[in-house]
């Protein structure tokens, strides 16, 4: 389903499922023989996070990536069976409930290891296990200090049988080439010290999108890909989606609430940032930073009606923003799309990005819960 043939309700962002599967699909075969996790922490992104892991793994995902506990619970709640791996806790997190339904723990510290190992044995489970190493991004992640003595804890517990080290994993700044490679061989450092310690993680993993594409030696195992399954480039240089085979997978877009023709001097909007300067016609948008429209793009975004584009005339207010649309004819009830698959003609993500002085990342995953998400395509 084309969603430019869908008539849109009052605020709405249309995820294309099979724009989805192709992504990931294309950018599995881009990596293999590495594996591929999708990410799918924060509800997906913004997407919708049990209708994008389906369509990740329909793409041939192997696996998938959530922050936190609670969102890998939501996932085994709805029914995805697949490996999921969950890497950001709370201090006090308790385990028990993760292990018990197969989910992955991202180990960070020795205290999260033995936190982990704990609660297996209290579940009478084995905790399958990641240890993160810290190769330089200064977040979480076991310290390079402490590296030799918590894969050797590590081993000792998965003789005792109540840990598996599955995984060994970190992250990359990918602030330059020379960076990356300095970050690679400390996580290589890393890996021969688990080795030595007896351990074999049969998955190691280090490089998401923009590594994944861009510096194939870090591909390792298993690449964790999560703004590129979302056609979103990662780089931030003006390389587009398109020219990356992939394919925008959100579409955010509404319906003119308000029409008013206005005479030279006019001011719109708070603060009057904004003046006609000649006679003009403004449309009224019912979107606003309450959605997740950044206030920082006011006077700088465009949207699209009728396949034109307009530029926002003064503040993006909290549940609504005007349109400057000069002498073009603009109904009430029109559709206006604000960011989607430029090759449609829509402004991309990364556009709205610029506007507001952030990245793509940043306008899809800040669309609110006051924004229906209308899942087209999938399986």
């Amino acid at each position: 389903m084309n969603p430019r043939h869908v008539r849109s309700p009052f605020r709405e962002a249309v995820i294309d499922l099979d724009a989805l599967r192709d992504n990931v699909a294309a950018l599995a075969a881009t990596v293999a023989p590495a594996r591929v996790m999708a990410v799918v922490k924060a509800d997906a992104y913004g997407h919708g996070a049990a209708h994008v892991a389906r369509a990740a793994l329909d793409g041939g995902a192997d696996h998938l990536g959530v922050a936190d506990l609670d969102e890998a619970l939501a996932l085994r709640d709805a029914g995805i069976e697949a490996p999921i791996l969950a890497w950001l806790h709370d201090p006090v997190a308790r385990f028990e409930a993760a292990i018990a339904h197969d989910i992955d723990l991202g180990a960070s510290s020795a205290a999260q290891l033995e936190a982990m190992a704990d609660a297996a044995a209290s579940a009478r489970r084995v905790a399958n296990v990641h240890l993160k190493l810290d190769t330089g991004l200064s977040r979480n992640g076991i310290l390079r200090a402490d590296w030799d003595d918590v894969v050797a804890r590590a081993a000792v517990l998965e003789s005792e049988g109540r840990v598996r080290v599955r995984g060994l994993f970190s992250h990359l700044a990918n602030t330059s080439p020379d960076e990356d490679a300095a970050q690679l061989a400390a996580f290589l450092d890393g890996a021969a010290a688990a080795e030595r310690a007896g351990l074999s993680p049969e998955i190691r993993h280090l490089a998401s999108t923009a590594a994944a594409l861009r510096l194939p030696e870090a591909r390792l195992d298993m690449v964790r890909i999560g703004i590129g399954i979302y056609g979103v480039p990662p780089f931030g240089d003006g390389t587009t989606a398109a020219e990356l085979g992939l394919t925008p997978v959100m579409t955010l877009r509404g319906r003119v609430a308000a029409v008013r023709r206005v005479e030279p001097g006019t001011g719109a909007s708070y603060g009057y940032t904004w003046r006609a300067p000649h006679p003009t016609t403004l449309a009224l948008v019912p979107l606003g930073y309450a959605d997740g429209v950044p206030r920082q793009a006011s006077g700088r975004a465009e949207v699209v009606i009728h396949g034109a584009r307009h530029r926002i005339a003064g503040r993006i207010a909290m549940d609504q923003f005007l349109v400057d649309v000069g002498d073009a004819e603009v109904a009430v009830g029109d559709e206006v799309v604000l960011f989607g698959d430029p090759v449609a003609g829509a402004p991309s993500a990364d556009e709205w990005g610029d506007a507001a002085d952030t990245i793509g990342y940043e306008i899809v995953t800040r669309i609110g819960p006051r924004v229906p998400r209308t899942h087209v395509g999938g399986a």
